[in-house]
């Protein structure tokens, strides 16, 4: 007998009819009908007198239903009592140039509907840090992609995206179906400043593409693109569908996809971080409902 089964039995009581009361719980009446037998079960009574129109509680059940309400009176003062003793929760969610877009709105949504009463902030990271201030605590978890030094850190794959190079649209390369790796050696490419991630920098900017002093440095993705299209460098992105005029992105067959990840510090994340990385993990999966 758990909180649950006694919600369901309330919800019939008052009800009076199988049907009514799922519709009030948002579900269907087979799995109603279900967890109130196997409540009879557990408490060995029948609880219900059940009839082509409707239910009536028998004396047991008339019982239950007195206890069950103070039961779940308690337990919804017990769960503001600590909610009023923790105080307001709050959670800091990172994210990394185009990370919250491609999360979309579902996600926020999502979130709200499950934790109506978290606070939640957002800190938007530039491409140095492709933590997103997991290491320095500025962030409980993080929206970003991979790969990154991940020493610490707990990472979960929520999708793999093709990447491409971006180009301006008057680079021989630019009409080419695709490319390979290969046929960007020799080319000018932007670098990320000096101390970010060297695993992190290498991934998107060409770990052997020149000299340093030849490369201009771009900490955020509006400057990646605005070298590209006034200095002619290149560099990789996520294969991208709409750019700036002037700008195009071919696909590069020989690059691992990038990984849009959610991550946190440690193991042990603490509930409200894995409450945000299940919800994550489930708008992410391909036979996810739109409005989960």
């Amino acid at each position: 007998m758990d909180l649950r089964s006694l919600r369901y039995f309330v919800a019939v009581a008052e009800e009076r009819h199988f049907g009514r009361a799922a519709a009030r719980l948002h579900m269907t009446q087979p799995p109603l009908s279900r967890a109130v037998r196997q409540l009879e079960t557990d408490l060995g009574a029948v609880l219900l007198d059940r009839s082509p129109t409707g239910v009536a509680l028998t004396a047991a059940g008339t019982v239950l239903y007195d206890e069950a309400r103070l039961l779940l009176e308690q337990a919804e003062q017990l769960r503001a009592r600590v909610t009023a003793a923790t105080g307001p929760a709050t959670l800091t969610i990172g994210t990394l140039a185009d990370s919250a877009q491609q999360a979309g709105t579902r996600l926020a949504a999502a979130f709200r509907r499950r934790h109506p009463g978290v606070e939640v902030r957002v800190r938007e990271a530039d491409l140095t840090d492709p933590t997103t201030g997991l290491r320095t605590g500025l962030v409980d978890v993080a929206l970003t992609r991979t790969p990154f030094d991940d020493t610490g850190i707990t990472v979960h794959e929520l999708r793999a995206d093709p990447v491409g190079v971006v180009l301006r649209t008057d680079d021989p390369l630019a009409g080419r179906a695709a490319v390979r790796l290969s046929d960007l050696a020799g080319r000018r490419w932007f670098r990320f400043p000096d101390g970010t991630d060297p695993v992190w920098s290498a991934y998107w900017t060409g770990s052997a593409a020149g000299s340093a002093a030849d490369r201009p440095v771009v900490r955020t993705i509006n400057e990646c693109l605005q070298a590209v299209l006034w200095s002619g460098t290149i560099g990789l992105g996520p294969l991208a569908d709409a750019l700036p005029e002037g700008l195009t992105s071919v696909p590069v067959t020989d690059m691992p996809p990038s990984r849009l990840v959610v991550a946190w510090s440690g193991a042990d994340p603490g509930p409200l971080v894995r409450s945000f990385a299940r919800i994550a993990a489930a708008l992410f999966r391909p036979e996810a409902a739109p409005d989960r």
